[in-house]
C-alpha cells in the first residue's frame, strides 16, 4: 500500500512538472531572464561565457593568460562587470585630461579659469588648496553611484547564492541611460557593448601612459607630443613640488 502511494506521488509530480502550465511558467521565466541579460545566454563552452566584446583579428577572444579560459560563468560576470567600470572611469579620465591641459586648458574652477596650472595628475594638489570641501562632495558622490551600483547588480550580503553578481544582471547594465541610447535587440546591445569594451579598453592603456609620462617629466601631455608649446611656470602655483 506505501508503495502504491509513493508511485502515484511521484508520478502526479512528474506529470504537473511537464503540463502545460509548468512549461509555460518555466518558457516565460526563462524569457525574462534572457531579456534582462540583454538577450545573452551565458554558455561556459564559448569564449568568455558567450559575453559579447571579442572582435577581429580574434573572433574567439584574446585571453592570453587565460582568465576567461578558466572561469565559470559567475566569475566570467564579475571580471566583465570590472573591466566595463574601470573602462569607463578611464574613458572620462582621457577626456579630463585633453581638456584640462595646454591648449585647451578647460577648468573654470576652483579659480583657474585663467591660470595654465601644469599638467592634470597635479590638478588635484591644487584643489586640495582652493577648495578642500570639494573631496568631501567628490566622496559623496563616488559613493553615492557605487552604492546604487551595488543595490542594482550585487547580490546581499550573507547570502546563500555564492554568487557576487544577481542572476539576472548583465554586466555594466545598471539602468543608467538619460539619452536613450541602449539598443531594444539583443543583436544591436551586443555590437554598442563590443563598442564600450573596446574603447574603454583602449582608455585604460592610454591613460596609464598619460600617468607614467607625466610622472617622468611634470609637463603635459600635448607638450610632450610637441603640439604646444611649454608655458607651464610651476612656481606660479601654491603647491610645489620638488
Amino acid at each position: 500500500m506505501m508503495f502504491s502511494v509513493a508511485a502515484f506521488a511521484s508520478l502526479f509530480a512528474t506529470t504537473v512538472a511537464f503540463s502545460p502550465n509548468a512549461m509555460k511558467s518555466t518558457s516565460m521565466s526563462s524569457t525574462s531572464l534572457n531579456a534582462k541579460l540583454n538577450g545573452w545566454v551565458p554558455d561556459e563552452s564559448k569564449f568568455a561565457c558567450g559575453l559579447p566584446g571579442a572582435i577581429a583579428p580574434y573572433e574567439e577572444g584574446w585571453d592570453p593568460l587565460g582568465f576567461a579560459e578558466n572561469s565559470d560563468v559567475t566569475q566570467m560576470k564579475a571580471y566583465r562587470e570590472a573591466e566595463t567600470t574601470h573602462g569607463r572611469v578611464a574613458m572620462l579620465a582621457v577626456v579630463g585630461f585633453l581638456i584640462t591641459e595646454e591648449p585647451i586648458a578647460f577648468h573654470p574652477l576652483f579659480n583657474t579659469a585663467s591660470l595654465d596650472i601644469g599638467p592634470a595628475i597635479r590638478h588635484l594638489d591644487e584643489v586640495r588648496i582652493t577648495a578642500p570641501f570639494f573631496f568631501e562632495i567628490l566622496a559623496l558622490v563616488i559613493g553615492g553611484a557605487e552604492f546604487t551600483r551595488a543595490l542594482t547588480g550585487w547580490e546581499s550580503p550573507g547570502g546563500d547564492t555564492g554568487r557576487a553578481l544577481k542572476e539576472d544582471y548583465f554586466p555594466g547594465d545598471i539602468g543608467f541611460d538619460p539619452f536613450g541610447l541602449k539598443p531594444e535587440s539583443a543583436e544591436e546591445f551586443a555590437e554598442m557593448s563590443t563598442k564600450e569594451l573596446q574603447n574603454g579598453r583602449l582608455a585604460m592603456i592610454a591613460v596609464a601612459g598619460i600617468f607614467a609620462q607625466e610622472l617622468v617629466n611634470g609637463k603635459e601631455i600635448f607638450v610632450n607630443l610637441g603640439l604646444t608649446p611649454d608655458t607651464f611656470d610651476p612656481s606660479s602655483l601654491p603647491v610645489q613640488f620638488p
